[in-house]
């Protein structure tokens, strides 16, 4: 597999959990909804990876790390280090679900908080968030 196909492949798995995160928030599954547009927004980031690096990424699910390690954000023109700076919080905050999906103390105690209004926020920010990085696909390096 070259690397467009790698990257194809985890931009259809990361639409894939978006598309999950979507059902979930149909079943009042919030925590999932959450879990799943961390997840997908991790994938798109992991096929950036590969295509601007030719490598495989590296196995941590800190979004804004992967990231960083793809594109210099301080080479950015300053309109998309603008738009990327915006994001970091996002990231942090989705770096937040995942662990919680992972670790049951915090499962119990995150998933109280998770309210059908707050998915419903995390997925419209996801889907800005994944048309965003999916015009990076071509960015130069």
């Amino acid at each position: 597999m070259d690397n467009k196909e790698k990257y194809d492949y985890w931009e259809d798995i990361a639409e894939y959990d978006l598309d999950t995160a979507e059902a979930m928030l149909l079943t009042g599954r919030y925590l999932y909804v959450v879990f799943m547009c961390q997840q997908a927004v991790e994938k798109l980031v992991k096929g950036l990876f590969i295509v601007h690096k030719g490598e495989e990424p590296p196995r941590i699910h800190n979004i804004w790390n992967i990231f960083d390690r793809t594109f210099n954000v301080e080479k950015f023109e300053e309109k998309e280090k603008l738009v990327a700076e915006k994001y970091f919080s996002f990231f942090d905050e989705l770096l937040a679900y995942y662990i919680s999906e992972r670790y049951p103390s915090y499962k119990e105690k995150i998933s109280k908080s998770i309210t059908k209004e707050k998915a419903s926020e995390v997925l419209v920010n996801t889907k800005e968030v994944f048309l965003w990085l999916k015009s990076l696909k071509t960015l130069e390096k």
